[in-house]
Formats: C-alpha cells, sequence, structure tokens
C-alpha cells in the first residue's frame, strides 16, 4: 500500500461513517484536508509506537508526542514529505481507566481476530473487535468518552480540520454556509480531542448521530465524528495551521 491509497482508505471510511458530511460542497474545493485527527489507543498493533514504522513507510516522520493527562491521551503529530494533510494521531490510554472500564475495554479488543490486528490498514476497516452490548458503551462513556467510541467504532479517522486559507473563504462565510446546511458549529477550544490554540481561529461541527446495531441487537444512535475548520489568527506567521493546532502551554514533550 501506498500513501495515496492509505488516505484514500480513510476518507472513504470516514464520508461513509458520514454521510452527512460527504454531501457538502465543501469537498469539491479542498485540495486536501489540513489534518487529519486518527483516534487510537496504547495496545498492542494500535499503539502509536507499532503503527509508526507503517506510518513512516507513507513518508510521515513525528514532529513532536505530547502528553495530555488530564484527557489520558497522547498526541503523536505526524507531518508528510510534502504539503499535505498532517496525522495527528490520539491516542488514548487505558491505564487511565478505572479498573472495571479498562477491563471491559480490554476484554473487547481481547476478543479481536488475530487477522484483523495485522496489516497496513488498521485505521481504515473499521472496529477489529465485537460490538459491545448497550450497557457496556454507558459504562465505557461514563469513565471516558473516547474508551466508548473506541469501542464502537474501532480505531479510525474522528475528524477532518480544513484550513480557511487553503478553501480561499474566511471561517466567518464557511461557518455560515455549514449553518444553513444544518451544521451547528462550536467554537469552544478547550473540550474535544485536544485544546487548540489561540494562534487560531476554530469551528467544530459534529456530525449527524448514526444509529449503530449494539451486541445485543438493539440499536441506538451515537457520534461518530466530525469536521473542524482552522484560519490562522496572523497570516504572517510562517508555520502550517497544524502546527500551530497545539497550543504551547499544554504541550509536554516526552523525551
Amino acid at each position: 500500500m501506498q500513501r495515496e491509497e492509505f488516505l484514500q482508505q480513510l476518507w472513504l471510511d470516514y464520508v461513509h461513517l458520514n454521510p452527512d458530511l460527504a454531501a457538502l460542497d465543501l469537498w469539491s474545493r479542498v485540495p486536501s484536508a489540513e489534518y487529519l485527527a486518527i483516534v487510537t489507543l496504547n495496545h498492542g498493533p494500535f499503539s502509536s509506537e507499532a503503527l509508526l514504522p507503517t506510518l513512516a513507510h507513507f513518508g510521515y516522520r513525528r514532529a513532536g508526542q505530547y502528553a495530555m493527562a488530564d484527557r489520558g491521551v497522547l498526541v503523536s503529530c505526524l507531518t508528510p514529505d510534502d504539503d499535505g494533510a498532517w496525522l495527528l494521531l490520539v491516542e488514548l490510554q487505558p491505564g487511565a481507566l478505572t479498573r472495571e472500564p479498562r477491563r471491559q475495554l480490554e476484554a473487547l479488543i481481547g476478543a479481536a481476530h488475530p487477522a484483523d490486528c495485522r496489516g497496513q490498514n488498521l485505521l481504515c476497516r473499521g472496529r477489529p473487535w465485537p460490538m459491545p452490548d448497550w450497557a457496556t458503551y454507558q459504562q465505557l462513556l461514563r469513565a471516558h468518552p473516547l474508551a466508548a467510541w473506541i469501542a464502537a467504532l474501532g480505531p479510525r479517522l474522528h475528524h477532518a480540520g480544513l484550513d480557511c486559507e487553503r478553501l480561499g473563504q474566511p471561517l466567518a462565510g464557511l461557518d455560515r454556509q455549514l449553518r444553513q446546511a444544518g451544521l451547528p458549529g462550536s467554537d469552544d477550544r478547550r473540550h474535544g480531542l485536544f485544546p487548540v490554540s489561540p494562534l487560531l481561529d476554530y469551528r467544530y461541527y459534529t456530525a449527524a448521530s448514526r444509529r449503530l446495531a449494539f451486541a445485543e441487537g438493539d440499536e441506538h444512535r451515537i457520534v461518530p465524528g466530525g469536521l473542524a475548520l482552522v484560519q490562522r489568527n496572523l497570516p504572517s506567521h510562517q508555520e502550517r495551521a497544524a502546527e500551530l493546532l497545539l497550543p504551547e502551554h499544554t504541550r509536554c514533550e516526552i523525551a
């Protein structure tokens, strides 16, 4: 597999899971996303360290790894060898969960078929373990939203971040278009997968909830991901918007 195929599979999985986002006119004007936020977890072949050799084969190198203990995640920022989309691997640390939710999550992961835990497309194939029942999902949701998200959806692309400058329109105008399309945005940069730097204007749009069948056959709606718009506050900055995404005061460089 080459990088183009990997990104295409990521994108196809994302738009299949989020048909309301896939229908937006916006995509026809997007040369590429500014960044792709991928949720995974620190367990076996799905950990960042295990995934890095494959991503290096696709031309990505780690530009930084940052701990966010209050969220129970590590974020690895991966830059491509061209001006394409950055990858942000948001890695849940199961050790941040209390005993019972951690046991529940690890039991699900342990039930994955070995063949589904190998290969270069671990981030593109969806959930490799059995679907949890609704009660387990709710318990994981109370313990940590990402634990529940991973349990039901598996390691995959959570949201795409688009740079308004690349789209050639100001954030306010694009925000207005998305609201007219029925997608109200939030500018709360403190809540979400990671905090967002004040050097960027930011809006996050939650995708429409999807009805999924849980392990006991009952169906419930959950939110599969979303879309973000970013715009540099100071156009004189030479850095990419993805480089400015994480605020300095929340970064904790790991030696």
